[in-house]
């Protein structure tokens, strides 16, 4: 209890953080589950760091969401002021650069500014030697004055380097860090948890470089708060942990929102190369008359050329597409160009009997000594281009630092012909339009199906881990699709007194994406969503499968009038709008289940009341899922485990989290309907593989109530009213 930094934990917090302490004394991973109320942070960050005190650790708690890094400030602040904890917050490089330079650029322009200094710093100590001399010499030292002649020689030297070295680019806050007394800054950094914000606010002030000054003293903290890649990316992670002065051993880590860690996992275990970048690579080999250039462009170009045809050949105007006829297309992909907008689109090419399209394209376009043998020259001649790169931006001799796109080219296309046919990989291509000058162009890239092939050798390497969420369950599957090994499990509902809620799932007619056109169906829906809200006293949320459901039922509620309607809309900030529906007091704010607002975001108190959720929010069934799916159903045994884990169990947490943005304190008055008979009990029967009450945790399918939905309006009626939730006469049903 000793960083336990209020007065009493939460019912069941108390239980929470001795399990989790036992487990990790044991160097056990953690699945913890709890609703709002369980206090999940501290329970974690308490024990870990408990644990870390006691076995010379370090704590990284990580997370995806902005709003919770607000609150492990928060949290590690509190704890700061209880007991002595030297705890960083730590930011990527891109959001806290004051020259907005990118990494390559600053690797360089760091060694460049380096080597200044220590070439001055030997300056001076020779020519305080030289003084040193001069002066023996005069007392008649005779061996004084040839040493003297010989540090006035190599002093010479130095000032000619010195000369050359101040004509290469370097950074003036990384100087400022080697030369100024930094002493004050991290006097001042550790007095309290500062965020990345103020870090640079700081150094800004006094032209310091704020992230390498936290590189610089992160070593031996006892907390961390970062983003997910600091542990995702093992290449950062490496880095990360050197930083930190700790081997993977030393490291407790703790996951929040930890049921986006599968999704986060796949990003960033998947590689891609646009078309522009093999263009870049085949205008750079013209540029050079290396003799290994023609075998890398003969290799590049040879892909370059399939990755067109593929694409093409997708819209009906590729080589194989007119063998088939001009006016017909391939079935597999937009079906026509001018349907291509600025979001990538896929085209898919995986096949079930060989290998994927864009490989038969491009082994039939190759010809050559070798297409190994040439992306080695490749890959060798674009490290040497690399380097010279580095060189003349270090020399001063361009204003930025080249990438390299012989190198990167080559060393996709290596990954692409040795892992494409992988496991767990799944080879797509993808096409966009170019917003400015209207082109089409694409990509290629290898998808990562299986997350524990990211996450498992992370887990294997930490001492611990806590993987904490309000919707991990049900734990054997975060078990499968993580990679853990024997997990500690536990979960807690909702502590809130349960007289102070109603949950229901209202029989409306399922949103299959078939029946959403169905006027009836529309109907129904749009009469049981107004009935809800004008049963609310005060505002209410309501979520819907995509943005155009959101938009089709607020246009329908807009003419009914009885309450102020906000739209969230897709690619719109949502801050300014959730300020403003919080303001009101009896609206309705209609928005996507896959936006920003159905998790990670809280609405207490009264600002909001109802939560609908309307339809079952699965993902759209591309090609990408389809491959997820069978992903699963070969690395693991069961009946349709690949829909169960890949669909309708990412589906349903999906759901779990809407749900969970109202009822956020004991004194909370609120009603959660979800509006799809696939949520009721009593359709389970009839609806099969479709039904998601199953999937739900037990005692969340107990607190279901099933509804018609014409009598919603008088449970929600008699629900507000037996708590004296309207101000004045109830309305009328």
């Amino acid at each position: 209890m000793r960083f336990f930094p209020y007065d009493q934990p939460y019912e069941n917090q108390r239980e929470a953080m001795d399990r989790i302490h036992n487990s990790l004394t044991r160097g056990q991973d953690v699945l913890f589950e709890g609703a709002c109320g369980t206090g999940k942070t501290l329970s974690s960050l308490v024990p870990a760091l408990e644990v870390a005190r006691e076995q010379d650790k370090t704590v990284v708690i990580t997370t995806n969401v902005h709003q919770q890094m607000r609150q492990f400030v928060a949290e590690a602040r509190a704890i700061t002021r209880e007991e002595n904890v030297r705890a960083v917050v730590f930011k990527g490089k891109g959001s806290m650069c004051h020259i907005d330079v990118g990494y390559e650029e600053c690797q360089a322009l760091r060694d460049n500014t380096r080597a200044i200094v220590d070439t001055e710093r030997d300056k001076r100590q020779l020519e305080r030697r030289q003084r040193e001399l001069l002066a023996e010499s005069q007392d008649g030292d005779g061996s004084a004055a040839d040493a003297r002649s010989a540090v006035m020689d190599e002093l010479e030297s130095i000032e000619d380097r010195l000369e050359d070295l101040e004509e290469q680019n370097v950074c003036d806050y990384y100087r400022n860090n080697l030369t100024a007394d930094t002493d004050e800054f991290f006097a001042w950094l550790f007095e309290d948890v500062r965020t990345p914000e103020e870090i640079y606010e700081y150094a800004e002030s006094q032209e310091f470089c704020g992230y390498e000054l936290l590189k610089e003293g992160i070593e031996g903290v006892d907390l961390v708060v970062c983003n997910y890649h600091h542990l995702l990316d093992s290449t950062i992670r490496e880095q990360f942990f050197r930083w930190l002065g700790r081997d993977p051993e030393d490291v407790i880590a703790v996951f929040d929102e930890a049921h986006n860690v599968e999704d986060a996992a796949r990003e960033h275990a998947t590689r891609t190369c646009s078309e522009r970048t093999f263009d870049s690579a085949l205008d750079e080999l013209a540029e050079t008359d290396d003799p290994r250039s023609e075998d890398a462009a003969n290799v590049l170009s040879a892909f370059h050329r399939a990755l067109v045809e593929t694409y093409e050949d997708s819209f009906g105007f590729g080589d194989r597409a007119a063998q088939r006829g001009a006016d017909s297309t391939s079935g597999r992909g937009p079906r026509a160009r001018e349907q291509i907008g600025e979001n990538w689109t896929d085209v898919p090419i995986a096949n079930d009997d060989r290998r994927d399209d864009l490989t038969l394209e491009f082994l039939q376009r190759y010809s050559g000594q070798g297409i190994d043998g040439d992306l080695e020259a490749a890959m060798k001649l674009g490290q040497e281009l690399d380097e010279e790169y580095e060189e003349a931006y270090r020399e001063g001799e361009t204003a930025t630092r080249t990438e390299c796109q012989t190198l990167q080219a080559a060393a996709f296309v290596s990954a692409w012909m040795n892992d494409g046919a992988k496991e767990g990989l799944y080879p797509v291509v993808s096409v966009t339009r170019d917003a400015g000058t209207d082109e089409v162009y694409g990509r290629a890239e290898l998808y990562t199906c299986l997350p524990r092939q990211v996450t498992g050798r992370l887990f294997e390497e930490v001492y611990a881990t806590v993987l904490m969420s309000a919707t991990l369950q049900p734990f054997d599957v975060t078990e499968d699709v993580l990679g853990l090994e024997n997990p500690v499990t536990m979960a807690y509902g909702l502590q809130f007194p349960e007289d102070r809620r109603r949950t229901y799932a209202v029989e409306t007619p399922p949103l299959f994406s078939s029946d959403r056109d169905d006027p009836a169906v529309q109907e129904t829906v749009g009469e049981t969503i107004h009935d809800a809200v004008r049963m609310t006293p005060g505002n209410t949320l309501a979520f819907f499968p995509n943005y155009a459901e959101a938009e089709r039922y607020a246009d329908r509620l807009e003419r009914r009038a009885d309450a102020t309607v906000y739209l969230d809309e897709p690619g719109v900030a949502v801050e300014d709008l959730r300020t403003e529906f919080v303001a009101d007091d009896d609206a309705v704010l209609c928005t996507s289940l896959w936006g920003t607002l159905a998790e990670g975001v809280s609405f207490d108190g009264d600002d909001a009341n109802t939560v609908l959720v309307v339809g079952v929010p699965y993902p759209h069934l591309d090609d990408r899922a389809e491959a997820v799916q069978e992903a699963y159903d070969a690395a693991f045994e069961g009946t349709e485990t690949g829909w169960r884990y890949a669909v309708e169990i990412p589906t349903v947490r999906k759901t779990r989290q809407a749900l969970g943005r109202v009822i956020r304190s004991p004194e909370d008055v609120g009603v959660r309907a979800l509006l799809d008979s696939r949520y009721s009990r009593s359709a389970k029967s009839e609806l099969g593989r479709y039904s998601v009450n199953g999937t739900f945790p037990h005692e969340e399918r107990e607190e279901l109530i099933d509804i018609d939905p014409e009598k919603l309006k008088f449970a929600m009626l008699n629900f507000y009213g037996d708590h004296d939730a309207y101000d004045g006469e109830p309305p009328t049903p």
